[in-house]
């Protein structure tokens, strides 16, 4: 096992048998860390009895930390000898989301969501869920309201030109009420008409910004076969709008942001993947058919494990 993403809090780790020209039962020692330096081992394990099959394996005892990126090594002893540590090897541990305090995070490729589907919703394990329709949307509420911070996602599948008119890649709104009208309503929009065109609107406690016409709303050519990025700021006054293509590392392909007063204080606060239907009608929900991964809300910047 080495640089695998496992499915699993609980890895078996497995090395060959040694050979030494000791004499008495052979054991080996297993250790996992959060580092290849192994300053600080989390998992020790002793005196783990050697398999005669020709593999001796180890299973952790207790669930490990999701999301992470660990690493392990072996040992083997026999009588008063001990072998060095096998070379270092990785694994990540189960992709698993999670909603706490004014945080959100939720993969979306491990078949479920720790939100709401309203619609249909089409999960694809390794790869994201599909919004397949206007009407397609998760929704969360969290447990504390974020007012400076990120909102970010990883699409697919998304198409310059779709239909419907003012359609909502993903939102937030104070409570449930009618998402256009919302008096903490953010939504960022991907366009069909004109195609690929990229919208947004911020209502804080003390003013509304907007992209207001062409001349603000940019257009640009999405393709399903690629993967983008958007990412939506508001802290420090200012609300921006970033897209990347080949994912969040890859080439910025959009930037446009606005200065704002005020506070982005909704309560409850609530986090659409998507949008529900609003006055505007259903043609100006979610974009139909693009498949969304990796969402992260949260004051503190996108981590690693988000990325993939």
């Amino acid at each position: 096992m080495n640089g695998q993403q496992l499915d699993t809090l609980r890895p078996t780790l497995i090395v060959r048998n040694g050979s030494s020209d000791q004499t008495g039962a052979r054991s080996y020692e297993f250790q996992i860390a959060t580092s290849d330096s192994f300053a600080t081992a989390i998992v020790t394990k002793t005196g783990v009895p050697e398999d005669p099959g020709g593999r001796t394996s180890f299973t952790a005892e207790q669930d490990l930390q999701p999301n992470v990126q660990l690493y392990w090594r072996a040992r083997m002893t026999q009588g008063s000898t001990t072998s060095n540590w096998s070379p270092a090897a990785s694994f990540a541990t189960k992709t698993q989301g999670y909603l706490q305090g004014a945080e959100l995070y939720d993969p979306l490729t491990n078949g479920s969501t720790v939100g709401q589907t309203h619609g249909a919703v089409t999960f694809i394990p390794g790869v994201g869920a599909r919004l397949e329709s206007f009407t397609s949307y998760i929704s969360y509420q969290l447990p504390q309201t974020l007012t400076e911070g990120e909102f970010s996602v990883i699409a697919t599948n998304l198409l310059a030109d779709t239909a419907g008119d003012k359609t909502k890649l993903f939102s937030m709104a104070q409570g449930y009420a009618d998402i256009v009208t919302n008096a903490r309503r953010m939504t960022v929009e991907k366009r069909g008409n004109p195609p690929g065109t990229i919208a947004w609107r911020f209502i804080t406690s003390g003013d509304q910004i907007e992209t207001f016409s062409d001349a603000e709303r940019f257009t640009r050519n999405f393709q399903t076969s690629k993967t983008y990025f958007w990412q939506a700021t508001w802290r420090g006054g200012q609300f921006r709008v970033r897209i990347h293509e080949n994912g969040p590392t890859g080439p910025q392909i959009y930037d446009f942001g606005k200065p704002y007063s005020g506070i982005y204080n909704p309560t409850p606060h609530v986090i659409y993947v998507g949008a529900p239907v609003g006055r505007s009608g259903v043609t100006a929900a979610s974009v139909p058919g693009v498949i969304i991964r990796q969402v992260w809300v949260s004051a503190s910047p996108r981590p690693t494990f988000a990325n993939r």
